[in-house]
Parts: C-alpha cells; structure tokens; sequence
C-alpha cells in the first residue's frame, strides 16, 4: 500500500511539472506568435499575391466588399478603438486643391457678376449724362428746350425703366451652376454693348463736347437714338440666348455608368457644356437615387465563385520563376472561372427568385402594418374638437404615436430593398406626419417606399454631388454635333451621353375627295340574308 501510494504520488507530482513545462513552453510559444504577428503586421507583408498586371475581378475594391445581412442591425458588433486610418500626403494634397477650386470658382463667379454691374451701370448713365454734361459745361450757351424737347424727356424716361427691368430679368437671375467657360453669346453680347457705349462717347465728345453744340434738342434725339439702340441689342439678346435654343435640333442618350439607367431627352442648338447643364438638371428630376448597394451582388457572386480557387507558391517569393508560376496559374485560375461560369447561371436564377419572394412577403407584412396603423387615427372635424377629450394630438405627435407599429416591418422591407441609407427615421416620421396632414391614404404613405422615386426627392446628403466633371474631347463652347460624345462625372459614378441629330423629315400631301367614299355590299349564293 505505502509503495503504491508512494508510486502515484510520484506519478501525479512528475505529471504536474510536466504539465507546468508543456504550459510554460506553449506561453513562451503564444508569445513568439503574438510578437511575430505584430511584426508582421507593422510589415505588411502578405503570403500569397495575386499578379498586378492581370487582375482576377478588374477592380481591387470588389473584393473588398462583403454581402449585406438582412438583419444588420440585430446582428453588428461595434469595436472601439484607435483608428488605424490616418491621412496621407495625398490626400492632403487633395482636400487642399478641392478648396483652391471652390476659393477660384467662387472668385471668378463674383468677378462676372462685379463686371456685369459695372458694364450695367455704364450703360444706364451714358443717356443721363449726354443729358446733363450740356447744363454743366455751357448752360448760357444752350437753346431753350421746347415742348418736343420735353416730351423727348419722357420717352427716354420711359425707355431706361424699360430697359432696366429688361436686362433685370434676362441677365441678373440667380445662377445655375458655375460653367467651366465662359458662355460665348453672352461675352460677345456684352464686348458688343461696350463698343456701341465707347462709340458713342468718342461721337459725343468730338461733335458735341468740342464744339460745345447750342442745340440741345438735338442733343436729347442723340440720347434718345442711344437708348433705342439699347433696346434693339436687348432684343437680340433674346434671341440668342433664349429663342434659337428652344426648337428640338438634336436627342440626347443618357446613360448612368452603374447600373446602365437611360433617358433621352430633346434639346436645341447648344453648346456642349450649357447641354451638359440641362442634361444634370433633368437627371436630378427623372433618373432614380443611385443605390450602390443594388450592384454588391453581383460582384460578391463573381467573389464566391474564385473563392473556391487558391494558388500557393511553395517557392517562395525570392525565386526566378515564381513570376511566371504565378502568371500560369492566374490563367488557370480564370480558365477554371469560365468552366464554372457554365452553371452559375442556375445559382443566378435561385438568388433573384429567392429575392423576389423575400421582397414580396416583406412588402405584404408592411402594407398590412401600414392599414393598420392609419385605421387608429381619426380626423376631428370642428365642431368634435370642442368636445373631444384632452388627448387630442397633431400631426407630428400622431405620426410618433404610430410609427412604432409600422417601424420594424418598414425597416426590414427598407433592408431587403437595399434602400435603408436613402430614408432615416427622422425623415420617414416627417413624411407620415405630411400624409397625415392633407388626409393622405396608406397607399400614398407607402409609395415614396415601394417604387424609388427621382433623386431630387431624397435628402440632399444622399444624391447632392459638390461638383461634376465635364469630359469631351471637343470644346465645351462649341455646339453639339450629330454623333457627339461627353461624359459627366461625379464621386460615384458618370453619364455617358450621346446626341444624335433629328433628321429632316420631309412630308407629302395626299387629297382625298369626300365624294370618293362609296361602297358596295357583296353577296355569296350560300350567304343566308
């Protein structure tokens, strides 16, 4: 007995310092591990690369990506910590040069509008001073003015004031967007008005001021012909900026680069960025909010699909002929994507029905919530409101009061739509207190949600880009031509527009005379009459 125990005391006290050697040993290696991970880390060296020349997905950021849950807000963990992420010198760089731009834009839109003002008041007191400068140099020497003479003072009056709400509302109205050129119809407008005002000062001042002429009633015709000449380059200004545009000369293809959406549009003779002006004005009307969350799946189903495919360079990377091991097997690697290709389109085909029926049953559970929220409220006429208890509420206080019914399958329908970015719960609170305010149904709630409305009706922070590219590879001040192409790009994507010209259409004329309409009734031997 005292050997046995003396045996397993001995067993269990050698197990226990071979048991605290192997723990020993396995944190002395979990510490060689952590260290060499960290090393690793603050390297940033990777086991397997693919080639850079020849890139399996096209873009680097695809595979960055990841699919979406559902349930993203039941299921997210949030980690704190120090962030990794700090800014480089290129991006310095970057946010430095958006900020001299809009510093330039800024300025150069100011400096139009100082010269357009000042060019403005030269041209209103030119007739006022050819009417004035008379009665200060020589008054003594004038000849009385006459009753034609006073009346000429009414017609110029009359004609500036004409004049001033004329160009008021043809040259000072609020700006558009900044162009990248100057617009050039406009600039050889205002160079024209220029050399008429000097031209007429030089004619002032040799034949009038000179010779300091006595007859002032000649002196107010000359004011007057200026104003009517005034006049006239206004109503060529109409012309040019406003009336040549407006007959259809060419259709516009427009094609957003995402997700292919197209319209087309009808627009005049105009010069390539005023068009590229009217094209972004009738993009934020017509085409639907960009959702780069609707184009993930289709990259994360090409991710799936070489996800399967791994390549491991037992060489290592300091080998001659691992390049081209690697080169050979990205080959292999997109040859054995394409025998795959043969049947992913079944696994196309289950994903969209699979989709299709979740955004179906989730829509009914949301209609069906919906009904029954609006089914709790009731409008109060006046002559209720004096009787009605003091729980009455308002719109807002009501749409709070049921929104919480309709909040979860709202959101969900929201997930699976891919659409939970472009509506938060303020701007979807404020919408049901509006529909509830002007007597608004269910389905009239439900359709701001159901069917993605034009960009403009989103929030400003989801569409508004702070600047678009104009590239064409002909000059943004010449016209559009049959066959012209230009995109326009912004942050996440380009328009891509094509103009085509409308053919001349020739049409005949074909008479016929109403006398000409006669008919006969034909009858068969079996016809039963």
């Amino acid at each position: 007995m005292d050997t046995e125990s003396t045996y397993s005391g001995y067993s269990y006290y050698s197990g226990r310092s071979r048991g605290s050697h192997r723990h020993s040993e396995r944190t002395r290696d979990r510490d060689r591990h952590k260290s060499r991970s960290k090393d690793s880390r603050s390297e940033k060296s990777v086991t397997i690369n693919t080639p850079p020349a020849e890139p399996l997905l096209g873009d680097s950021s695809v595979r960055g990506e990841q699919v979406q849950d559902d349930n993203w807000g039941e299921t997210t963990t949030a980690v704190t910590g120090t962030s990794e992420h700090s800014l480089s010198q290129e991006d310095i760089v970057r946010i430095t040069k958006d900020l001299e731009d809009s510093v330039g834009l800024d300025c150069r839109r100011y400096f139009t509008r100082a010269l357009a003002v000042i060019l403005g008041l030269l041209v209103f007191l030119t007739p006022l001073a050819f009417l004035v400068l008379p009665h200060l140099l020589w008054p003594e020497r004038l000849q009385s003015c006459g009753t034609a003479c006073e009346g000429l003072f009414i017609s110029v009056a009359f004609k500036l004031l004409i004049l001033l709400l004329a160009v008021w509302a043809l040259f000072f109205r609020p700006a558009r967007a900044g162009l990248p050129r100057v617009f050039v119809f406009r600039a050889l407008l205002a160079v024209l008005v220029l050399l008429f005002v000097i031209s007429y000062w030089l004619f002032y001042g040799v034949r009038i001021l000179d010779s300091q002429d006595e007859n002032y009633q000649g002196i107010v015709q000359y004011a007057v012909s200026l104003v009517d000449a005034l006049l006239f380059i206004h109503y060529l200004a109409i012309v040019l900026l406003e009336l040549r545009q407006l007959q259809p000369s060419f259709s516009l293809c427009v094609t957003r680069s995402t997700d292919g959406e197209t319209r087309h549009y009808n627009l005049g003779q105009l010069s390539v960025q005023r068009a590229a002006l009217a094209i972004i004005e009738h993009y934020y009307c017509d085409f639907p909010v960009h959702n780069p969350a609707l184009l993930s799946a289709s990259k994360s189903r090409a991710a799936k699909h070489l996800a399967g495919l791994k390549v491991y360079n037992v060489d290592g990377p300091g080998n001659n002929a691992a390049a081209g091991l690697a080169h050979s097997q990205s080959r292999a690697m997109i040859a054995a994507a394409a025998r795959r290709r043969d049947t992913s389109h079944n696994e196309l085909y289950y994903e969209e029905a699979e989709h299709e029926r979740r955004v179906r049953k989730r829509r009914a559970r949301l209609v069906v919530a919906v009904e029954e929220a609006f089914t709790h409220i009731k409008r109060l006429q006046e002559e209720e409101q004096k009787k009605a208890p003091g729980d009455v509420m308002d719109s807002r206080e009501a749409a709070q009061a049921i929104f919480p019914s309709m909040a979860r399958a709202l959101q969900k329908y929201l997930r699976t739509t891919k659409q939970q970015h472009c509506h938060s719960m303020e701007s979807i609170q404020q919408h049901l207190a509006f529909c509830i305010t002007n007597n608004m149904t269910p389905k009239a709630f439900l359709e701001s949600y159901l069917s993605p409305g034009p960009t403009l009706q989103y929030s400003r922070d989801h569409w508004l880009s702070r600047q678009w590219t104009l590239v064409s590879e002909a000059s943004v001040t010449s016209g559009l031509k049959d066959g012209s192409v230009f995109l326009l790009k912004c942050v996440d994507f380009s328009l891509v527009v094509t103009a085509k010209k409308i053919p001349y259409i020739q049409m005949s004329e074909e008479y016929v005379d109403p006398k000409s309409h006669k008919f006969v009734l034909r009858l068969q031997s079996e016809t039963s009459v």
